[in-house]
């Protein structure tokens, strides 16, 4: 509780300094997040494609993005993605032993079931995946696809169905085609179970707000270095 209330001073502070019809959008897009579908990114090397997934993340509610690092680096792109980085929390996995086991363990811990997306592994399309739980979705390279490790560790496959004579569509379809069939199930879900709480809405609110006001990060180093005299 000492926490929100906290939150509620800090966000009270920085209301002053930003206009009502942001703040009304701020809360709309709030009251829409989700962390209960997650997407994970293993080793995506071109920058306009993965970019163009944050945005349809943004687009579809989904507030955090799991980034896996071996081979490649990861870098968010303002101009590609529209600034949708700036509104999602990515969660980065790059120096450990094993990045996927990583990131994996710490999705276990938060109860996900993890399902790796593969044209050539199991049979549940994804218009047919059953949203009973949390879910993450983990997607590879366009070459590729996902890595043998990612393959061994997951919880079990989906798949998009093709109709044509390409076996896979880019990444970029791929993840939106995803999140739009998974984002109309969550309607079937309660919302007490796939909205964010009280305190992360708070968290996020106050770093959106932050990132919303001009010169904020110099308006909220002020407010911090007010409040440790």
């Amino acid at each position: 509780m000492e926490g929100i209330i906290s939150l509620q001073e800090e966000i009270a502070y920085l209301e002053q300094f930003i206009n009502e019809e942001r703040l009304s959008r701020i809360d709309d897009v709030l009251s829409s997040r989700t962390s209960y579908i997650t997407l994970v990114l293993e080793d995506i090397h071109k920058a306009h494609n993965a970019n163009a997934v944050l945005r349809s993340c943004d687009g579809f509610g989904i507030q955090d993005v799991h980034i896996i690092e071996n081979k490649n680096r990861f870098e968010s792109s303002s101009t590609s993605s529209l600034g949708s980085h700036k509104w999602l929390s990515l969660h980065k996995y790059s120096t450990y032993e094993s990045n996927v086991s990583q990131c994996f363990s710490s999705l276990k811990r938060k109860g996900y079931t993890i399902l790796a997306t593969s044209p050539h592994h199991g049979n549940t399309h994804i218009s047919e995946l059953p949203l009973d739980q949390r879910t993450a979705l983990v997607f590879g390279t366009e070459l590729d696809g996902v890595s043998e490790e990612v393959l061994q560790l997951a919880d079990g496959f989906v798949t998009i169905p093709m109709y044509g004579f390409v076996e896979s569509y880019n990444l970029s379809v791929s993840a939106a085609i995803c999140l739009h069939h998974l984002r109309t199930k969550l309607k079937h879900v309660p919302q007490s179970e796939w909205q964010l709480s009280q305190h992360e809405c708070l968290e996020l609110k106050k770093i959106w707000m932050i990132k919303s006001i001009q010169q904020g990060k110099r308006i909220w180093e002020r407010y911090l270095k007010m409040n440790a005299d």
